[in-house]
């Protein structure tokens, strides 16, 4: 084994591909080497992807004491197409670790006085992902009406291809009266983490 000592490598014509190494070969990086990049990077890291986010695009009654699926909800980006009919489908080899993230935002009517209960929560196979939910509480005076009120929720799941994520939203009345939507600042999305 022989070592080349210069100060720089260009190809013949000044143009064209540089390779180094060929296939099944490791090029090695000595500890304490900085590579600086000048110009563009191809195939190096990764990317947070598949990737969604959708927005409830118009306002959606919830049922009571019900866990009611969030629908009406528009694609602000789906970097894989993996989103369709209010569910997340995993793509085929892009299992792995996901970000999965949502806001419930509500409105009601109703006096504040009874107060308000609402949850969040996210299902993966059609089942309830534990310890994935939020919930927030108002209880309300009565000389005041409650409204924009929100559930937020961040965290870390392992899925495999073929999974599926949705959301659902739950809503609880102290005296069982009134209407909640989930209103247009409601959101889901996720993307997949660089491991």
């Amino acid at each position: 084994m022989g070592t080349i000592k210069t100060t720089n490598i260009e190809t013949i014509t000044g143009s064209g591909t540089l390779t180094l190494g060929q296939s099944g070969e490791t090029i090695t990086i000595p500890s304490g080497c900085t590579i600086t990049n000048n110009g563009t990077q191809t195939g190096f890291g990764g990317t947070n992807t598949p990737a969604f986010h959708a927005r409830v695009s118009s306002s959606i009654s919830l049922a009571r004491n019900t866990n009611v699926k969030i629908t009406n909800l528009s694609e602000d980006f789906d970097t894989a197409n993996a989103f369709a009919s209010n569910t997340f489908t995993v793509p085929s080899g892009e299992g792995g670790k996901y970000c999965i993230y949502f806001a419930l935002s509500c409105n009601t009517g109703v006096a504040g006085s009874d107060g308000e209960l609402v949850k969040g929560m996210v299902y993966k196979n059609g089942s309830y992902l534990n310890g994935f939910q939020s919930m927030i509480q108002d209880n309300g005076t009565a000389s005041m009406n409650i409204s924009n009120f929100t559930a937020t929720f961040t965290g870390v799941a392992t899925l495999n291809s073929a999974d599926t994520l949705e959301f659902y939203g739950n809503t609880a009345d102290f005296n069982n009266s009134g209407s909640i939507e989930a209103n247009t600042h409601t959101i889901f999305g996720a993307y997949k983490i660089i491991e």
